[in-house]
């Protein structure tokens, strides 16, 4: 009970946070959707936003997904969204769980995506992962490969292409991100994409007002995570 009130109070900071940042930037805070990022933490911790109406997840790693999908499947309506980098031999695991897969960075993943999705005969929502900050140790096909990559998903059968996905460069400024934020836009205005998922608990304003419509919360919703 404790953790559900905790975690209640961390998400109505949350909700004024965006809510302040959509009257800056004149948008309906209904149109930004909160991915509740679950790396690290425990079943418990989800079942307690659970309680308080949070009903989207997001997690890193194919084998913590799975397990907690597995752990959690009475709770009927939540929903998973995978946001890690994603081996092709992992794609099992994810279709388990149902999840959509935020971090396609290139044609032969989408391909075996779309193979799995077509031998299941269902329809999996996708978006591309852009490396926007050009970093070496994050994923992402670079914002020069988007056009083609477009070009690819959309001719695959059994995949959605629902729009772009960045982490941006972590830094002190979070004004420093908002370039990052607005050539993803951009990117995503071009291909008539509209689910931008970008900004995260430090920089959530920024994206915000650069038109996310999802942001991965972690710290802010469930504090940092518990030492492994």
């Amino acid at each position: 009970m404790a953790l559900s009130r905790d975690i209640a109070g961390a998400l109505e900071r949350l909700r004024e946070r965006i809510e302040r940042a959509c009257e800056r930037a004149g948008r309906d805070p209904s149109a930004v959707q909160v991915v509740a990022v679950t790396k690290g933490h425990p079943e418990e911790a989800i079942r307690a936003a659970y309680d308080v109406g949070v009903r989207v997840f997001g997690e890193n790693y194919a084998q913590e997904l799975a397990a907690k999908a597995s752990a959690l499947s009475d709770l009927a309506d939540l929903r998973w969204r995978f946001i890690g980098h994603l081996q092709r031999n992992k794609i099992k695991l994810i279709e388990r769980a149902r999840a959509t897969v935020d971090t396609v960075d290139s044609a032969r993943l989408a391909e075996a995506l779309s193979a799995r999705a077509a031998a299941k005969a269902m329809d999996l929502e996708v978006l591309l992962q852009v490396n926007v900050g050009d970093e070496a140790q994050k994923s992402g096909c670079a914002p020069e490969e988007v056009p083609r990559l477009v070009e690819a998903v959309r001719a695959l059968p059994n995949l959605e292409l629902r729009g772009l996905m960045t982490v941006a460069p972590h830094l002190d400024d979070a004004e420093a991100t908002r370039p990052f934020f607005a050539e993803l836009r951009q990117l995503a205005e071009a291909h008539q994409l509209p689910e931008l998922s970008m900004g995260m608990t430090h920089d959530l304003e920024q994206a915000v007002e650069e038109g996310a419509t999802m942001l991965r919360i972690g710290t802010a919703i469930f504090g940092p995570r518990p030492e492994p």
